[in-house]
C-alpha cells in the first residue's frame, strides 16, 4: 500500500484549505470540505490522477460545504459528513450564501450523516470519526492512529482554537473536545487545518494559548 499525499486547495475568499487525500500507489483518495472554487479543485484532481471515491465533510460552514453538491456531480460521487446537529447549517446554506452576496446556491443533503466512532476510507486507509462540537454542533474531525495523521477542519489549528463567537458556538464544548479527544494523541501526531498552515500535537501543546 502506498503512502498518503495530501494537497491543500485554498478556496474561497476565507483560504479555506480544501483538501485532496490520496494513495500514491493505487492513485485512490477523497475530496475533503470543498468550500468553493470547483474549477480550481476539479484542476488539482486532474493534475495528480487522483480517482475521487468520496467527499467528506467536516461540518456545515459555508467556506467549508458550498461546493459539495456541485464537486459531486461532476464527479459522481457520495457526500458523506458532517454529524447531523449540523444539518440546520447545511440546509441555511442559501442564505449563508446571501450574505456574502452569492446567489442561487442549494442546500447540501448528505448522501451519509457521521457519528463518533464510524470510520471512514481515504485511499484505503481507515479514519477514524471523532464528533467535536463547539465551532459548530456537528463538527467532525478523521484521526488515523496509525499514520499519526489526522484532518481537524475548524476545530485545532496552529496556535489557536475554532471560533465559537456564533449563536450555537460553544467554547466549553470545544475546550473539553480538544483537550478529552485530540490533545491525547501523541506529540509527533501531524494535522491538517481548515485554514493557515499544518501543526502537530506537541507543537500545539507547548505553544497553543486556548490549550
Amino acid at each position: 500500500m502506498g503512502e498518503l499525499k495530501v494537497k491543500l486547495i485554498p478556496v474561497t475568499p476565507f483560504e479555506q484549505n480544501c483538501a485532496l487525500i490520496w494513495n500514491a500507489e493505487t492513485l485512490k483518495g477523497a475530496v475533503i470540505d470543498p468550500g468553493g472554487d470547483i474549477e480550481k479543485i476539479t484542476q488539482a484532481i486532474k493534475s495528480a490522477g487522483v480517482t475521487v471515491e468520496a467527499i467528506y465533510l467536516t461540518h456545515g460552514h459555508l467556506d467549508h460545504a458550498a461546493g459539495a453538491n456541485e464537486l459531486a456531480a461532476v464527479l459522481g460521487m457520495p457526500i458523506i459528513g458532517p454529524h447531523t446537529a449540523d444539518k440546520f447549517l447545511l440546509d441555511s446554506l442559501p442564505e449563508q450564501a446571501i450574505r456574502f452576496g452569492v446567489h442561487g446556491l442549494k442546500a447540501v443533503k448528505p448522501d451519509q450523516w457521521l457519528n463518533e466512532g464510524d470510520t471512514i476510507a481515504i485511499g484505503g486507509e481507515n479514519f477514524e470519526v471523532l464528533h467535536c462540537p463547539g465551532h459548530t454542533p456537528g463538527h467532525v474531525v478523521f484521526v488515523n492512529r496509525t499514520l499519526n495523521f489526522g484532518i481537524f477542519g475548524d476545530v485545532l489549528f496552529r496556535n489557536s482554537v475554532g471560533r465559537t463567537d456564533f449563536e450555537y458556538g460553544n467554547h466549553a464544548d470545544l475546550i473539553i473536545a480538544i483537550t478529552t479527544k485530540i490533545m491525547v494523541l501523541p506529540d509527533d501526531f501531524g494535522f491538517i487545518c481548515g485554514h493557515g498552515a499544518s501543526s502537530t500535537i506537541g507543537a500545539e501543546r507547548k505553544s497553543n494559548p486556548f490549550i
